[in-house]
């Protein structure tokens, strides 16, 4: 079923015209990862770090591109500045998709920590969030999609666990 989701994705950014993805490695969005690899209508360019790739993304938008992040909120500290002075800074429609770790269920501690600072942090930023905990809310992406590009500003889509383990 996870394929399904991923496919799902990956389907929407194309038509929602995202020609450029970059990707931190994540076992929640391994999926989406995969189909990105099998896809000829994305350039997709894997990152050491987010703040790199986010460095990336704006690049990718100066030269024409329609950029898209894909990460986890673990990391999102890490982007803060880059965040500020270069992708808000220059009005850089940027949608992150963010594997939402810490929640109920999270096998791993020390991903509970980045999980109760995250939505603050991006609160804090001014940056529009949005986080899909059932399978239908997918059904949201395309407008996400439409919305970051009008307000050229970044917005984030959190998915959690529930999202990518449920049934479309």
């Amino acid at each position: 079923m996870s394929d399904e989701i991923s496919q799902r994705v990956v389907g929407d950014l194309i038509e929602g015209g995202i020609d450029f993805v970059t990707t931190v490695p994540c076992k929640q969005l391994a999926g989406v990862i995969d189909e990105l690899d099998k896809s000829d209508q994305i350039h997709h360019v894997p990152s050491n770090k987010e703040d790199e790739g986010m460095g990336l993304c704006a690049g990718a938008f100066m030269g024409g591109k329609a950029p898209c992040i894909i990460m986890q909120n673990t990391a999102l500290g890490v982007t803060i500045n880059t965040l500020a002075t270069l992708i808000q800074f220059y009005q850089i429609p940027l949608p992150m998709l963010i594997s939402f770790r810490g929640e109920l269920g999270e096998p791993v501690a020390c991903q509970v920590e980045m999980a109760i600072h995250t939505k603050p942090l991006l609160q804090q930023l001014g940056i529009p969030t949005f986080h899909f905990h059932k399978r239908e809310d997918v059904e949201e992406l395309p407008e996400i999609l439409k919305y970051t590009q009008m307000c050229s500003k970044p917005t984030a889509i959190l998915t959690d666990a529930t999202f990518w383990r449920g049934v479309l």
